[in-house]
């Protein structure tokens, strides 16, 4: 059975979307639309990845990773950023924190895909 990829995303559209690249690569979608639903959710069932977007409504993407990489439960657990946020030093900020790529909007399907299951753990 393929892990699942858990997409947090808070504009809807696009974490369907997402969802659907999730799906074409072989794996489970599950959608969270906040930070908290997100940090919930991993502690539920960790996903093989996690695809993050930076601006959520009630905390940034930062802080996610930052508090899913500082819980041993789940600090092992790939994240690949994807944001519209496309500043070096944000992309060096969230390679800090701990994910293990950062993607920006508009993004590539092909690149999507290849990002998923390079970086999906297989459970």
């Amino acid at each position: 059975m393929p892990g699942d990829v858990l997409v947090v995303e808070d504009d809807t559209q696009i974490n369907e979307l997402v969802g659907a690249y999730v799906q074409i690569a072989g794996f489970v979608y599950r959608p969270a639309h906040d930070g908290a639903t997100a940090l919930k959710k991993v502690k539920e069932r960790l996903p093989a990845l996690i695809i993050l977007d930076l601006m959520l409504p009630d905390t940034d993407g930062f802080e996610v990773c930052r508090l899913l990489k500082g819980d041993i439960e789940t600090a092992g657990v790939p994240i690949v950023m994807l944001t519209a946020l496309d500043r070096a030093e944000q992309r060096r900020r969230g390679l800090a924190c701990g994910a293990v790529q950062y993607m920006t909007k508009p993004f590539d399907p092909d690149q999507l895909i290849e990002a998923i299951r390079n970086n999906a753990l297989r459970r």
